[in-house]
């Protein structure tokens, strides 16, 4: 099967990471066609409309015409423009899914999104995050996938967190760890990561702490250099809008401790899709944010054991095939990966 992944732009790099799944370890083939970048995270890009040449729109128009399936990720849908060429005018035969991802039009707007597709028979429904299944009910989740195999999104080996000699703070006159814990967070919205709330929180550990804090804040910042600062730290912070990020899939695969607010809605649905009786994430919540940082840090010790914990669910409960089959069964292929 011939298999076309249309976006606006790639949310959090999640379309080229199924995309480039689905020709790994099946024998599909997958293309991927952005028409816009956001936030200029520099996602790995398949077919970008901006840097195409007459080939490239050759190349557009004939896989309108030949792919068996269209999967249209955020607001996308056929009627979206791609130069000269408009998904509808070849849809006829084709199978269609359309892919949320939590959109400010789609969180708020729900109901237009619910009318129209229950106007227009669809069926293919998919959510990336179990939250967004209250938004659009005959909606699948989706989990997305990240390559728990890749180099930078493996555990870096870090040097040790073990009690060190104290060094005395000028600032303070107080002693200090000479090891620090290093503490990251990625926000593509602050407003929408709990980052001022994050940041309050670390000031105060930073102040009251024996233990050196290292604060990596990663804004704005290609994602490739963002996943090796991430990999080089200890304590990922992701948000706690109760649900999680790709960032959060992002960390537990490197072997992180990764921090979320979870709510059981979404911590039930993760269970049923994962089969784990525990999940790695560390719960937070705006009264108990800071209370989790200073046990995580005065328990340094304790880091290793997270990090071990993180790493091993997503080889066992969140690998790449687990995350594809899903997305195939869906699809209605019977592909055993």
């Amino acid at each position: 099967m011939k298999i076309l992944m249309i976006a606006i732009n790639d949310p959090a790099g999640t379309a080229i990471a199924f995309t480039k799944a689905i020709n790994r370890y099946t024998n599909h083939t997958c293309r991927l066609i952005t028409r816009e970048i956001r936030y200029n995270f520099m996602f790995e890009k398949d077919i970008h409309l901006p840097w195409l040449d007459r080939d490239g729109w050759e190349e557009v128009e004939w896989l309108l015409r030949e792919s068996d399936l269209f999967h249209f990720h955020m607001t996308a849908d056929e009627y979206i423009e791609l130069g000269p060429f408009r998904p509808v005018d070849y849809i006829k035969g084709k199978t269609l899914v359309h892919h949320h991802h939590g959109h400010p039009d789609f969180r708020g707007n729900p109901l237009k999104y619910r009318e129209k597709y229950k106007r227009l028979k669809r069926e293919n429904l998919l959510v990336s995050t179990p939250d967004l299944l209250k938004l659009l009910p005959d909606a699948k989740w989706q989990p997305n996938l990240v390559p728990i195999d890749d180099p930078l999104y493996r555990p870096l080996e870090k040097c040790p967190l073990e009690k060190s000699p104290l060094e005395k703070n000028p600032l303070e006159n107080s002693p200090l760890e000479k090891s620090p814990v290093i503490i990251c967070h990625s926000p593509t919205r602050r407003e929408l990561k709990n980052t001022d709330q994050f940041l309050q929180a670390v000031d105060i550990l930073r102040r009251k702490s024996k233990t050196a804090v290292e604060l990596r804040l990663i804004d704005n910042t290609p994602h490739i250099e963002c996943l090796r600062l991430k990999q080089e730290s200890h304590i990922l912070f992701d948000h706690m809008q109760g649900y999680y990020g790709v960032s959060s899939l992002e960390g537990l695969s490197q072997g992180l401790c990764v921090i979320a607010g979870l709510d059981e809605w979404n911590i039930s649905h993760i269970k049923e899709f994962t089969g784990a009786e525990t999940l790695p994430w560390l719960p937070a919540t705006p009264q108990t944010l800071q209370w989790v940082l200073e046990d995580i840090v005065e328990h340094k010790d304790r880091i290793p054991e997270y990090a071990a914990a993180s790493r091993s669910f997503m080889e066992g409960c969140w690998s790449e095939e687990k995350v594809l089959g899903r997305l195939l069964s869906i699809y209605g292929f019977q592909d055993d990966l």
